[in-house]
């Protein structure tokens, strides 16, 4: 007669098993969780996209300085995340232009279709083919995998309802030691800022980690510039 084994044996031989050790592996955006602390966001501003162009804005943020605490050098590519009217977008694609193994590009990606219209007429006006516009979505800023240098988001992070997938699907858009930089008030998130520590909290849950802090940028109302690369 034939027998299947006992259980008190199948459960020996279970436990005589190695036991090996939990692969890690980073997740994708739709397995990202979020912290537990929730904040209210800001609504995304549509309105008129010159008063983003004052005149001192760049010698007040030191937009200079902030490129190249972001590595941006000719032949990078950079995203320019919430670009809005392109005030970043354009100071960054005539940094990045003209490098050694052919001429860097600036992504510029916004939510704001009207923005994305603005940006690409002004590209053209400014004679900067080397702008490429993207539109985007609350969650996802739609850019190619593996594809960036470095990446900024400039008064714009207290905008996003659901921070984990949107930094996921950046994330994986960043190469290997590619710089995020996030410049940014103090508020309570609805109020077109966001706490620093709350901030970071979030970054850093999404698989990154801070390698730089300034403030400096205090002169043009922004309380921090964080930089943070992926783990």
């Amino acid at each position: 007669m034939h027998h299947t084994p006992s259980l008190f044996a199948a459960i020996l031989a279970a436990a005589l098993l190695p036991i090996l050790p939990a692969q890690t592996r980073t997740p994708t955006p739709s397995q990202v969780s979020a912290p537990t602390a929730q904040h209210p966001t800001s609504t995304p501003y549509t309105g008129d996209l010159s008063v983003f162009e004052s005149k001192d804005r760049a010698d007040k943020l030191q937009i200079d300085r902030v490129m190249t605490l972001l590595n941006l050098k000719p032949g990078s590519v950079v995203a320019d995340i919430g670009a809005g009217g392109g005030w970043f977008t354009v100071r960054a694609a005539k940094r990045v232009a003209d490098g050694p193994d052919g001429g860097g590009k600036v992504i510029a990606e916004d939510i704001n279709p009207k923005a994305i219209v603005a940006i690409r007429q002004r590209a053209q006006r400014e004679h900067l083919p080397n702008i490429q516009p993207i539109l985007g979505t609350p969650d996802n800023p739609n850019l190619p995998p593996n594809s960036l240098d470095a990446a900024l988001m400039l008064e714009v992070y207290h905008e996003i309802a659901n921070p984990q997938p949107f930094l996921a699907h950046l994330r994986s858009a960043l190469k290997p030691g590619a710089r995020f930089g996030i410049i940014d008030r103090n508020g309570t998130g609805a109020d077109h800022g966001l706490n620093e520590p709350i901030l970071r909290s979030e970054i850093e849950h999404a698989g990154f980690k801070q390698v730089g802090r300034y403030d400096f940028t205090k002169a043009a109302g922004q309380d921090y510039f964080l930089i943070f690369q992926k783990q």
